[in-house]
């Protein structure tokens, strides 16, 4: 019989840590782990040497207007798109760390005012998930949030923190060519975008009572 996927084959009790050092200690953190852990075909890995970024946990939230059907993006300079093909300017949704303490809602409310100026209604969770867990323990959680597009303009982020992000309203249909056209290149806008596609009738009609 073939066994549920609907838990892990395996726990935290399969996994020796054997030694655990951390490298560099900066802006961000990196980590250097020696394990093994427990085999599929039984018995134990042989030891094996890992580095982890450590980053912390972020929440994004897309900014939807229901009424006006729109959807609120921000472009931004990102070091880790230098050298892709579109460069290093990307189309995004709301975004930001965990501070000391705070819950999702809290750090979703504070920069949604930092990076875009809006003040956040309702919020709906789409999904959590792991960025690239093959090299950082960084996860995402993901919601849409209900906002009036008509206030979101301008240049906004924090100088202390060298954010230097426009803000641009665009209608759904733009937004979808512009996720067909590979201008949407990065993971949570991407998710966020499909999401949509599948909730935005009925988000119309529970948070703006009409729908198309």
């Amino acid at each position: 019989m073939t066994q549920s996927l609907k838990e892990p084959s395996f726990g935290l009790g399969d996994v020796e840590i054997l030694e655990h050092d951390v490298v560099f200690n900066g802006f961000f953190q990196m980590q250097k782990f020696v394990v093994r852990h427990r085999k599929f075909e039984g018995g134990w890995s042989e030891m094996m040497s890992r580095e982890l970024f450590e980053r912390g946990h972020a929440v994004v939230v897309l900014p939807y207007d229901p009424v006006r059907d729109e959807v609120v993006l921000l472009e931004q300079f990102r070091i880790g798109a230098l050298h892709t093909t579109q460069g290093p300017w990307l189309l995004e949704f709301v975004a930001g760390m965990f501070d000391d303490d705070e819950n999702s809602e809290e750090v979703a409310t504070r920069e949604m005012r930092e990076e875009a100026g809006c003040e956040l209604g309702e919020l709906e969770f789409i999904t959590e998930y792991m960025v690239s867990p093959g090299g950082t323990s960084e996860r995402v959680s993901l919601y849409c949030g209900r906002i009036d597009a008509s206030k979101a303009e301008g240049i906004h982020g924090l100088d202390e923190e060298h954010e230097d992000i426009r803000v641009v309203s665009v209608p759904y249909a733009e937004l979808v060519d512009l996720f067909e056209a590979g201008r949407i290149n990065s993971a949570a806008p991407i998710i966020g975008v499909q999401w949509l596609m599948l909730h935005r009738e009925r988000l119309r009609r529970q948070w703006a009572g009409s729908s198309e």
